[in-house]
Parts: C-alpha cells; sequence; structure tokens
C-alpha cells in the first residue's frame, strides 16, 4: 500500500499546483460580492462566449439585463436559459447590429424611450482577424464594430447613463492594443494592403483611446469609463486565426493552452468587477489586465491623438451634425469620408459577420 504514497502524493502536488497556476494566470473570480437589485445593465454581444456569462452573472445578483445582439433567435435562447439559470425574470433579448449605424441608432432609441435607466453599459461584443469585410456603412468591419459601433452607440445612451449616474461605462480591450497604431489617413484599409492582425490592433487601441478621452469629457457627471483586457477566453472569436486548426496545435500546444486560456464564465469576471465592485466607484479613464489596473501602451496615452480619434470618429458617425430632433443626421461629407480612406463606401460592403461576445487573445 505504502508504495502507492509517493505517486499519489506527487500526482495530487501537480495537480493542485495545475490549479493554483491556472486561478493565478485567468486571476479567479470577482471578490465583490456585491448586488445590483434595480439596477439595468445593458450588454452587447451577450448570446454568447464572455458577453452571456456576464449577462448570467449579473442576473443573478439581482440587475435588469438588455442583451444587445445581432442574431436574435440565438439571444433570444440564452435569455431564456439565464432567466431559467438564474430565476431571474427581468433577462431581455433585443435586436443590435454593431455593424449597421441604422441598427444601432433603433436600438439606442428603444434603450431611451423604454428604460427608466441605464446604470451599466458593457461594451462587449467584438470581432477579430476578420477578412477585408465591410459593414452595411462601408467601413472595415474591426474597426467599423469594434470602435465606431460602440462609439455611437455609447454616445446615444450618454444622457440616460447621466441621469442614472453613479453609472458606468465598460469597454472590452485587448493586450492587442499595444501594437496597435491609428492611421488617420486610412483607417478604412483602402490605400494601403489589407493586415487583418494589424486591423484588429488598430481597434483595439481605439477602444483605449477612445476610453481616456470619454472619461476627460464625462468628469463631474457621475458617469466612469474604464477599458479592460479579459486575458486569454476559450471563445470563437479567434476561429479566423487558423491558430486550432494545424495537427500541431491542437495536439502538442492544446495542453499548453488549457494552462493559460480561461473558460468564458472566467473571462467575464473582469467585466463583472468593473460593473459591480465598490472599489470601482469613482475610478475612470483606467486601462484594466483582467482585474488589476495598468498602464496602457504609450500610444494608448497621447492624448492628442485620442482627440483627434473622437472628432473623426464623430464625422464618421454622423455625430458632428447631430440635432436635437430624433431624425437620423445627413452621412458625413465625402471629403471626410476620403480622409478615413472611405472611397465608395456602397460599393464594397459585404455581408457582415455576428459580432462574438468574447475572445480567444481578446
Amino acid at each position: 500500500m505504502s508504495k502507492y504514497i509517493l505517486p499519489v502524493s506527487v500526482f495530487g502536488t501537480v495537480a493542485g499546483s495545475a490549479v493554483l497556476l491556472k486561478n493565478y494566470v485567468t486571476g479567479g473570480q470577482c471578490p465583490s460580492k456585491a448586488t445590483i437589485q434595480g439596477k439595468t445593465v445593458v450588454i452587447t454581444g451577450a448570446n454568447r462566449g464572455i458577453g452571456k456569462e456576464t449577462a448570467q452573472e449579473l442576473a443573478k445578483r439581482g440587475g435588469r439585463i438588455i442583451m444587445g445582439c445581432r442574431d436574435m433567435e440565438q439571444c433570444e435562447a440564452a435569455a431564456k436559459e439565464i432567466r431559467g439559470n438564474t430565476l431571474n425574470p427581468h433577462v431581455y433579448a433585443c435586436h443590435l447590429d454593431l455593424a449597421s449605424m441604422k441598427s444601432i441608432r433603433e436600438f439606442a432609441e428603444r434603450i431611451n424611450q423604454e428604460e427608466k435607466r441605464v446604470d451599466v453599459l458593457i461594451n462587449n461584443a467584438g470581432v477579430m482577424r476578420c477578412p477585408a469585410w465591410k459593414t452595411e456603412d462601408g467601413f472595415d468591419i474591426q474597426f467599423g464594430v469594434n470602435h465606431l459601433g460602440h462609439f455611437l452607440l455609447t454616445n446615444l445612451l450618454l444622457e440616460k447613463l447621466k441621469e442614472s449616474a453613479p453609472s458606468r461605462v465598460i469597454n472590452l480591450a485587448s493586450l492587442a492594443h499595444i501594437i496597435g497604431k491609428i492611421d488617420f489617413e486610412d483607417l478604412n484599409w483602402e490605400k494601403k494592403k489589407f493586415d487583418t492582425k494589424q486591423a484588429y490592433c488598430q481597434s483595439k487601441l481605439a477602444n483605449v483611446l477612445f476610453t481616456r478621452e470619454l472619461a476627460k469629457r464625462l468628469q463631474g457627471t457621475g458617469v466612469t469609463v474604464n477599458a479592460v483586457h479579459p486575458g486569454v477566453v476559450a471563445t470563437d472569436l479567434g476561429r479566423h486565426t487558423g491558430l486550432h486548426q494545424s495537427q500541431f496545435s491542437s495536439s502538442v500546444l492544446s495542453p499548453f493552452f488549457s494552462l493559460l486560456v480561461k473558460s468564458p464564465a472566467l473571462g467575464a469576471q473582469p467585466s463583472v468587477y468593473l460593473a459591480v465592485s465598490e472599489e470601482m466607484e469613482g475610478v475612470t479613464g483606467q486601462y484594466y489586465d483582467v482585474m488589476t489596473e495598468k498602464e496602457p501602451a504609450p500610444q494608448a496615452l497621447d492624448d492628442e491623438t485620442a482627440c483627434r480619434l473622437w472628432e473623426v470618429s464623430s464625422r464618421l458617425v454622423g455625430l458632428e451634425k447631430e440635432q436635437p430632433s430624433k431624425s437620423n443626421p445627413p452621412p458625413p461629407p465625402a471629403e471626410d469620408q476620403n480622409k478615413a480612406g472611405l472611397t465608395n463606401p456602397a460599393q464594397t460592403v459585404v455581408q457582415s459577420p455576428e459580432p462574438d461576445a468574447g475572445a480567444v487573445g481578446q
């Protein structure tokens, strides 16, 4: 019997160490036990992945959850599942296509008209390493969905967020922003050879710049805004990368990936932490790596670039000419479109993919 004690002890030690290592690497559970009864949370891309798990966790904590998704069949099914799992009847599916400015405006108008308050906005949806697809409005799909879509949505909900203060905006960013660069002469990849990796990194850098500029503009309003890199999460966001399509990666690298890659439930914990934690009260304009505040890349700290990106984004989505009425503004002038590499966007529109709800390598 004694001859088995050492092997069993070694196995137990190794297994326990692996669990501790994974918890350390992935960041673990949100430490806050705060509940959010009476609060309304809007989450984009909430039908699967990180977004779905975030919605479920916040529903458990008593929130009224609005799930904004492009695929309504999946969204309705996810909402029904969450209602059943949490016994919270206040979980709702609502159509939102972040690749369509029209859809974003319709979604925001519905929220503004039907909801008494919005306490938390989680800009979670995203696409990654896509082919050279375009949004309905002719923008590069990654810049359009990951940045411009959330930029417009957030601005359209700002008054509701201010009325509900103290309230929070959470932007899901990515460690990939560290190699991103904002090319104001060709944001839309019309002039240079398309590079899907750089297009993704540009969109993620834009998330951090947007976060910092928005925080400045919201000072004194009671609305805070922060960006978060959720870590490396096992969702289908990375399906265009081909990472696990080879025999080598699937058989040899999988054991190592399993130690480093977290489940969607763990991937949702940083968003939950920023949404509910008492420690986050009043914190704004910061970048979080999982649940730890860190300084972002130097280019993400460039105030001039952040301000310029805001101005350009406002023109591209039509906010600069926004009128008090609810009618849609005219499209931006042709010269503004061309400056961002938007030449005849209507002729380049391709069916956009479903924005994902969280990410491998986000």
